[in-house]
């Protein structure tokens, strides 16, 4: 078990580089996203045959998963423009807010109730990015363009929800990286800042878009996979929320001062960093106290 929580950990940290590594790639958002997805879906599949996984899927469930594959090109664009014209940190600071996105879409989409906890920590939120507009005004695109990649990351993740009891997590993956691949693909005529239709990286970018695409995607997600046959969804989910963490740290690391924050930024950012964190556990006890209520029901009917 414990072997598991420190793999989790090294998976967790290594999605902490994603930010880092799109700005250091020297390509456009649409492009990086191209690349990234194209090899993302080659490693999957490539992957899949060797684990002699199913790979065929019906048509009406393809069309779907390539449809939600735009959502994910589209969450991707618009993270790694956040991280270009911001800085890291920003980028992370907005994407963090994914889980008060999901806390909203999840009940609207599922026709559930919204769960008290999750307005408190709404609010919360709201209250630690008025604190990061206060300060760092300067970097309100980016912010803005790190909550909407937030908002469509949360939205996929909803689907994919869905998706996940019918379908395995591998054909999901392999068939939205193909989707996303074809959507930064087709729009990259319009949107990309680039002449020519499809820019060759340079090797240094190609060794860092093999680490991203390989690495950070696909090996990160099959190890993921594997540990939570033996760790819970809550484990999972405190551990994950800690990726914006490392990436905050590492961003100030490899890139020093350019990184360096004002001090109203790491109020804000700490506030909606605490409100993630403390998601889990205000969901386990939630749940509990309605299970033990639920069983106090059934006594008093006896």
């Amino acid at each position: 078990m414990f072997n598991e929580q420190v793999k989790l950990h090294i998976i967790v940290f290594i999605w902490g580089f994603t930010a880092i590594l799109g700005v250091l790639i020297d390509l456009d958002p649409f492009q990086l996203v191209f690349y990234r997805t194209l090899i993302a879906a080659i490693s999957m599949a490539i992957f899949m045959k060797y684990k002699k996984w199913e790979l065929k899927i019906n048509y009406k469930d393809a069309a779907k998963l390539l449809l939600t594959g735009s959502l994910v090109a589209a969450h991707w664009i618009l993270f790694f423009a956040s991280a270009k014209i911001s800085k890291v940190s920003v980028c992370l600071a907005g994407i963090a807010t994914t889980a008060l996105f999901t806390s909203i879409l999840e009940p609207l989409l599922n026709k559930t109730s919204i769960k008290p906890y999750e307005v408190v920590l709404g609010l919360f939120v709201i209250f630690g990015l008025y604190i990061i507009f206060q300060f760092e005004f300067d970097h309100a695109l980016g912010l803005a363009l790190s909550l909407g990649a937030a908002f469509v990351g949360s939205l996929f993740s909803v689907l994919n929800g869905k998706f996940v009891k019918r379908i395995s997590s591998p054909k999901i993956t392999l068939y939205e990286m193909i989707g996303g691949s074809i959507t930064a693909f087709v729009c990259l005529p319009f949107l990309s800042s680039t002449d020519t239709l499809l820019v060759i990286p340079s090797t240094l970018d190609i060794i860092y878009l093999l680490v991203l695409s390989v690495i950070c995607t696909t090996i990160a997600y099959a190890v993921c996979v594997e540990i939570q046959k033996n760790l819970s969804a809550f484990q999972v989910n405190l551990t994950v929320n800690l990726e914006p963490i490392y990436g905050i740290i590492l961003a100030l690391i490899i890139f020093g001062d350019e990184e360096t924050m004002t001090f109203g930024f790491y109020i804000g950012a700490g506030i909606i960093l605490l409100s993630v964190l403390s998601y889990p556990f205000l969901k386990q006890n939630y749940l509990r106290r309605s299970s033990n209520r639920k069983n106090l029901q059934k006594e008093m009917l006896k």
